[in-house]
C-alpha cells in the first residue's frame, strides 16, 4: 500500500514538473516574440521622436525664409503676421499626420474622417470660423493694420498683432487685448491714425463780461507759435465762438497736428490756454453751488 502512494506521489511531481517546464516554455516563447515587437516599438518612438524634432527645425526655417520674403516685398505687417500663423498650422499638421502614419495610423482615414465630420466641426466652431474669415476680410480691405491706434466700443490700443482668429491691442499702460477678429470686422470701429495729421479742438468757456476779441487773440498767439501746430493752407489755426453758454462764451481753438504729437499738443496748448487767461485777467466760469443753512 505503502509503495502505491509513493508511487502515486512520484507520477504527481512528475506530472507538475512537466506542466511547470511547459509554462516556462511558452513564458519564454512569449518573451522571445515580444522582444522583437518591443524593439520595434522603441525604435518607431525614437524615429517619430526624430521626426518632431528635424520636422519642428524644418517648420521654423520654413516661416523664417517666409517672413523674410514678404518683408523684403513691403507686405504690410499684419498679412505677414497672418500667413506665418496659417503656415505654422497647416505644417503642424501635416508634421502630426507624418508622426501618425510612422505608427502605423491610416492617415488617410483620418483625413476622409475630418471631411465627413466638416459639417459638425463647422457648426461646433462656429465662432472660430468667423474669426478666421474675420481675419481675412481685415487683410483684404485693411480697415487697420499692425500699429495702428483703434477703438472698437469700450476697447482701444495700438494693433500689435493680426492672428487667424485674434488681434492682439496694446492699451495707453501697456495691458494686452485681445478681440476677437470676426468682432471687428462686423463692427464699426474708429481707426484713430489711419492719417498722419489730425485734428484738436480746445474748448474752454468764458465769462460774459471778457474780451471775446481779446481771448481769440490770445487762442491764435499760441497756436501760431507751437512749433508742432500744422499753418499750411486748410489746416491754419482758427478760433471761434462756438456757442453762447447758460454761464459761459465757450470758445474753441481748432488746429491740425502730425498724429504722433497729437496728445503732447493736447495737454500743452491745455495748460497754455489757462495760464494766458489767468494772465490776462480773462475769467474762466466754473459751476457754484450755493448752500443755505435754515435753523429750525
Amino acid at each position: 500500500m505503502k509503495n502505491l502512494i509513493c508511487a502515486s506521489e512520484v507520477t504527481l511531481n512528475i506530472t507538475d514538473v512537466a506542466e511547470a517546464k511547459e509554462e516556462l516554455g511558452r513564458f519564454a516563447q512569449w518573451l522571445e516574440d515580444l522582444f522583437p515587437k518591443l524593439l520595434d516599438f522603441i525604435l518607431q518612438v525614437a524615429l517619430a521622436f526624430v521626426v518632431i524634432v528635424i520636422g519642428m527645425k524644418v517648420i521654423g526655417w520654413v516661416r523664417k525664409i517666409l517672413r523674410k520674403s514678404l518683408e523684403r516685398s513691403e507686405a504690410d505687417t499684419g498679412l505677414i503676421q497672418f500667413l506665418d500663423s496659417l503656415v505654422k498650422y497647416a505644417l503642424y499638421l501635416v508634421l502630426g499626420l507624418s508622426v501618425l502614419q510612422k505608427f502605423g495610423v491610416q492617415t488617410t482615414s483620418i483625413v476622409a474622417a475630418i471631411g465627413s465630420l466638416g459639417v459638425a466641426i463647422g457648426l461646433a466652431l462656429q465662432g472660430s470660423l468667423s474669426n478666421f474669415a474675420g481675419g481675412v476680410i481685415i487683410l483684404l480691405l485693411k480697415p487697420f493694420k499692425a500699429g495702428d491706434y483703434i477703438v472698437q466700443g469700450s476697447l482701444e490700443g495700438s494693433v500689435s498683432e493680426i492672428q487667424l482668429f485674434y488681434t492682439t491691442l496694446l492699451t495707453g499702460d501697456n495691458r494686452k487685448v485681445v478681440i476677437p477678429n470676426g468682432q471687428l470686422a462686423d463692427n464699426s470701429l474708429i481707426n484713430v491714425t489711419s492719417s498722419d495729421t489730425r485734428r484738436l479742438d480746445i474748448k474752454v468757456g468764458i465769462s460774459y463780461n471778457a474780451d471775446i476779441k481779446l481771448a481769440k487773440e490770445i487762442l491764435l498767439n499760441l497756436a501760431n507759435s507751437d512749433a508742432d501746430v500744422l499753418q499750411e493752407e486748410g489746416k491754419a489755426p482758427m478760433a471761434v465762438v462756438e456757442n453762447l453758454g447758460e454761464s459761459s462764451v465757450d470758445m474753441m481753438l481748432r488746429v491740425w497736428t502730425p498724429t504722433d504729437k497729437y496728445w503732447d499738443v493736447k495737454f500743452r496748448l491745455n495748460e497754455a490756454v489757462k495760464l494766458s487767461y489767468d494772465e490776462a485777467g480773462i475769467e474762466i466760469p466754473f459751476n457754484q453751488l450755493d448752500v443755505h443753512l435754515i435753523n429750525s
